[in-house]
């Protein structure tokens, strides 16, 4: 009988150091649970912060489009003013040729009169 009672007192340990090391994988899984959500949150964050990086990204890239569009557009108007200018210019050009043709006619016209009283 002696036997039996001893062999229930190795029973007996069996089961506590059995039941210790469950409760240790037990330690052990929820430790590797929290480390892999853990890990799960530090990539959505850095995820998040890509996303953040890429709208900013954008964001700067839209702005230096704008900044360019509205360079283009100045570039315009000063070749729409350049234009102007130049058909000013062209103008007071045709305006001055035709005052000194006119000027020129006039010098012949009293010429012709001039020479014309005078063999009268």
């Amino acid at each position: 009988m002696w036997m039996a009672g001893s062999f229930d007192c190795v029973t007996t340990y069996d089961t506590v150091e059995e039941e210790e090391e469950e409760e240790e994988e037990e330690e052990e899984e929820e430790e590797e649970e929290e480390e892999e959500i853990e890990e799960e949150e530090e990539e959505e964050e850095k995820e998040k912060e890509k996303e953040k990086e890429k709208e900013k990204e954008k964001e700067k890239e839209e702005e230096e489009e704008e900044e360019e569009k509205e360079k283009e557009k100045e570039k315009e108007k000063e070749k729409e003013k350049e234009k102007e200018k130049e058909k000013g210019k062209g103008k007071e050009k045709k305006k001055e040729e035709e005052e000194e043709e006119e000027e020129e006619e006039e010098e012949e016209d009293g010429w012709t009169r001039h020479k014309k009283n005078e063999t009268h």
